[in-house]
């Protein structure tokens, strides 16, 4: 390892250790905005720090057993340990570099999950409600939480809009390469002749926003409440608990009546707004980034077909990276990892180019 990178290691695993025993004062603990700010520097540098703390045991072993090569008697076993012990120290350099390539600073982040029927009509709403449930047992899976926030059902069990928080270690990380659109071609339960329907739906994942990210005035919201409508039973009926708001500079509207309580409709409204305002904002670096890169897996263009779900031939394939795999049902069951883990190595990739 040479003495720049080792110097820069060494001031990441210094922090971590003065960030893990400032995260334990209680001037901290009590300062809410300070303490998560910190723990989300903690965060990152804790894989960082962790591995180098292993690379320095495994060159202390590596120091030790060199010096029984001096020792007649030890010199054989000392001999057979080490070309190990060179191997394991080659990996663990080679992953250190790997994990001080720079990270999305959003990738530890919840993530706001959208889902849109597109064209195709029932059909299409239908796959809606399936990529809705592909998330929830992936994220299940990985030990994420999710909560829905605004759903818009459609006839026959379909949506024609679901929107979701999901929240846990690495969301957005993993989930980031989503956005865009997902084709679906098969032969619906409705058709009689056997003819394979094509429909779609849109997805986009966008990273939560936190109050210190947006700021934005009392004075450029417009704020509506209404009946809630749909599932719900007499109270729908009865209160004026559906909170929209729009903000006046940007259009954009957003809504919530999942909640009984008027005021909890309008936090989470605001917690959406955010969302959509930095996503707004992260769309356009996005783009100017992915301008003058040769992928665009990580361009987040929504207007892109980036997967065919193909019922008929049991294949699901990820266009951007040309990635196609069998097993559909496993995949609609959450079983999504191997094209997750290969889309972010492509990018990986591609950002160390």
């Amino acid at each position: 390892m040479d003495v720049p990178l080792r110097s820069k290691l060494d001031a990441i695993a210094e922090r971590y250790d003065e960030l893990s025993s400032m995260l334990c004062a209680p001037e901290i603990v009590g300062d809410k905005p300070k303490f998560l700010a910190l723990s989300r520097e903690h965060a990152e540098l804790r894989p960082v720090a962790e591995a180098y703390a292993e690379f320095l045991a495994t060159e202390r072993a590596w120091g030790d057993t060199e010096a029984l090569l001096a020792e007649p008697e030890m010199r054989e076993l000392a001999e057979g340990e080490l070309p190990e012990l060179r191997a394991r120290l080659a990996a663990q350099d080679a992953n250190l570099q790997k994990l001080l390539t720079p990270r999305d600073p959003n990738d530890n982040r919840d993530v706001m999950l959208e889902i849109r029927a597109g064209t195709g009509g029932e059909e299409a709403a239908l796959f809606a409600a399936e990529l809705w449930r592909m998330y929830q047992r992936y994220a299940e899976r990985r030990g994420w939480r999710v909560e829905p926030m605004n759903v818009s059902d459609a006839t026959a069990g379909g949506l024609k809009e679901v929107v979701g928080m999901i929240r846990g270690r690495d969301v957005y990380a993993m989930l980031k390469f989503e956005s865009g659109v997902h084709r679906v071609q098969r032969v619906p339960a409705t058709e009689a002749q056997g003819r394979i329907h094509t429909s779609a739906a849109t997805v986009a994942i966008m990273p939560e926003a936190e109050d210190v990210d947006i700021a934005i005035a009392e004075s450029d919201l417009k704020v509506d409440t209404m009946r809630s409508s749909g599932s719900g039973g007499q109270h729908v009926n009865t209160t004026d608990s559906k909170v929209r708001i729009t903000h006046i500079p940007s259009g954009i509207a957003v809504e919530s009546q999942q909640e009984k309580s008027q005021i909890k409709n309008r936090e989470i409204a605001m917690i959406l707004l955010r969302t959509r305002l930095l996503d707004i904002e992260l769309q356009k670096q996005q783009a100017e980034r992915a301008a003058a890169r040769k992928s665009q897996v990580g361009s987040g263009d929504r207007s892109e077909k980036i997967r065919t779900y193909n019922f008929p031939q049991d294949r699901v394939t990820d266009h951007r990276i040309g990635l196609t795999r069998h097993d559909i049902i496993a995949f609609m069951n959450g079983e999504i990892d191997d094209v997750i883990d290969a889309l972010r190595a492509h990018d990986e990739a591609d950002r160390l180019t």
